[in-house]
């Protein structure tokens, strides 16, 4: 059962679901959540759902991360995105507890952004602190974030410097949202109004507003910093994809009763292909879903009792976060095929589910390369796997 906290997570989603669904079009117009959206998101403290306690946040357990995340995307795939991405404040959990409870003082419940991809170059000056510069693509909902967590190689003169059993010396870097500068050329395909701009940085930066957490741990304590930097992403991002197609089945279900396609006499409700589509795309996705939160469970428990999950139990969660995205992507295909030519308009759901389902399979998270890394794992084939 969910806790009281919980409780008001998942009614804040619901809440504030109709209007974000309601808003979509003029999300995608803007390439961006409106402004008044992500405050009331904000308020409703759906940008805090894994930052520590210790920093104002909800910290919740998995599950009910994914279970809100679902909510949102069911209302609209770029909003649920842009929260989710929103929710990389949780990172300041691998800086030391001190060290992020001053970055958060002046900006109380602030929205993270930033990219990964260690796109960006940190240069010591000798002193402790680094010249950072910088270019990264894909910075989703970079008009609203606050703090700023961009990846970045560490250079000794002009090659990566190196770190014994790691290799290059990729970190992330907590940057000001005032130390940022936003590129407006987000004019994409899927997910449109994410914000996704590109962002550059030409900054110093402490050394203590940097960190590892590819293959570190967290400096928070608690059961949810047990979790594997990547392992933690994934809970973030799961729900994603399972939402908009839960979306597109139920405008589907929805549509087919009353959608007559020549040269049938009656709706396509009543084809018994279209009939067996839909029970074929609910199994797939609904079993999906299951065991999301079956691998998710087993991870909490050994994290609740105190240990690291291990590498086999991170690899049946990176398998079922995969799965996720397969099923969900066959289940958001089927409802578009069968929705016609006019679910091409800009004011169908169903397009948009199909554009924005594609556009988060792109993301590296469900990328051919993650799926490798489940079937090396089976194998017994050497990896690195810190990326699960």
């Amino acid at each position: 059962m969910m806790g009281q906290a919980t409780t008001a997570a998942v009614t804040a989603a619901r809440d504030i679901a109709p209007e974000l669904s309601a808003r979509a079009v003029e999300a995608e117009q803007l390439q961006t959540l409106p402004r008044d959206l992500v405050e009331r998101a904000r308020e409703a403290g759906l940008f805090r759902l894994a930052t520590p306690r210790a920093l104002g946040g909800l910290e919740l357990p998995p599950a009910e991360i994914v279970e809100v995340v679902e909510e949102l995307s069911r209302a609209d795939g770029s909003a649920g995105w842009t929260i989710t991405i929103g929710n990389g404040s949780a990172f300041l959990a691998w800086l030391d507890p001190a060290v992020a409870a001053d970055l958060v003082k002046g900006v109380p419940d602030p929205i993270g952004g930033g990219v990964f991809a260690p796109m960006g170059r940190l240069t010591p000056d000798g002193e402790g602190k680094f010249g950072l510069t910088g270019r990264w693509a894909f910075c989703s909902g970079s008009p609203h974030s606050d703090l700023f967590f961009n990846g970045a190689m560490v250079f000794d003169g002009t090659a990566p410097r190196m770190v014994p059993g790691r290799g290059p010396d990729w970190r992330l870097a907590v940057v000001p949202a005032a130390q940022v500068r936003v590129l407006d050329n987000w004019d994409v395909t899927g997910l449109r109004g994410t914000g996704s701009h590109d962002v550059t940085v030409e900054a110093v930066v402490r050394e203590e507003h940097t960190v590892s957490p590819f293959t570190e741990p967290a400096r928070h304590d608690g059961p949810l910093w047990r979790f594997p930097f990547f392992t933690f992403v994934g809970t973030l991002m799961a729900g994603v994809p399972l939402g908009i197609a839960r979306r597109a089945l139920d405008e589907f279900t929805a549509f087919a009763p009353a959608k007559i396609r020549p040269p049938g006499p009656g709706p396509i409700a009543e084809d018994g292909d279209v009939q067996i589509a839909l029970t074929r795309a609910e199994g797939r996705l609904r079993s999906a879903r299951s065991f999301v939160f079956d691998a998710l469970g087993d991870l909490w428990a050994t994290a609740q009792a105190g240990d690291v999950p291990d590498v086999k139990q991170r690899g049946q969660f990176l398998l079922a976060t995969q799965q996720a995205m397969r099923a969900s992507l066959s289940a958001v295909n089927i409802a578009f095929g069968f929705a016609g030519a006019g679910a091409l308009h800009a004011d169908q759901p169903v397009q948009r589910c199909f554009r924005d389902v594609h556009a988060a399979s792109q993301h590296i998270y469900f990328s051919a390369a993650a799926s490798k890394r489940y079937a090396k794992l089976r194998f017994g084939i050497d990896q690195p796997t810190f990326w699960f």
